[in-house]
């Protein structure tokens, strides 16, 4: 009799990132996993002791994608900047999984390659050794926000982008200017949240990475 498969690591990451690009974080589980594999869950937690380690592991893949080939260069800005647009297009390739890693962070090899690039830029720029660590855990903060509430974006259905554009013209566009005086004067220059992503994104990093320069001594 031929035993049951046993089932890689990376073949288990493989078939996870294509259950939760087809849904969500929220409807996957280990038991869907297991049956897309052909296998019962047990033998799934032989390499990942719940959904949660699972979740950070595929998360850690994206990281890991973003941080193929990278080579730093020019001053810490530029490289803080070049890290977070990797990491941006990364997500944005898979959308769904930005908010894994929103929610469930990593702690892969992935995740240490990028702190340990920040680190490393924030090292050049002058800050002390004390003021580092905070810096750091502000642009990880907002790169975070960032790219999950875009990724958000990202993953809405054509139907559900044109029932929100027609909710954003009535709400903008036939605001009481009484009640609403300043919505009514700037209405037909306001753009939806999904309009000018990328420079938007390269906009507050650039004023958080000028801020973070105004701190060193």
């Amino acid at each position: 009799m031929t035993g049951r498969r046993r089932w890689s690591t990376d073949e288990i990451l493989d078939t996870a990132v294509q259950l939760l690009h087809e849904s969500d974080a929220e409807s996957f589980s280990v038991r869907k996993l297991a049956a897309a594999l052909g296998t019962d869950s047990s033998s799934l937690y032989r390499h990942f002791r719940n959904k949660t380690e699972l979740l950070r592991a595929v998360a850690d893949r994206i990281l890991l994608a973003a941080m193929d080939g990278y080579r730093p260069e020019g001053d810490w800005k530029q490289r803080v900047t070049a890290l977070a647009l990797r990491l941006r297009a990364a997500f944005g390739e898979q959308p769904q999984l930005a908010a894994v890693w929103g929610r469930h962070g990593s702690g892969g090899t992935g995740s240490r390659l990028i702190m340990e690039e920040v680190l490393q830029a924030l090292r050049t720029s002058g800050l002390s050794d004390e003021e580092i660590p905070v810096r750091y855990h502000r642009i990880v903060v907002l790169l975070a926000a960032l790219i999950t509430s875009e990724a958000g974006v990202g993953t809405v259905t054509p139907e559900e982008y044109e029932q929100g554009m027609e909710q954003f013209r009535v709400a903008v566009l036939g605001a009481d200017p009484e009640r609403f005086p300043a919505l009514a004067r700037f209405a037909r220059d306001i753009r939806p949240l999904g309009a000018d992503r990328r420079a938007a994104f390269e906009e507050i990093l650039t004023a958080q990475l000028a801020h973070i320069e105004a701190q060193v001594p």
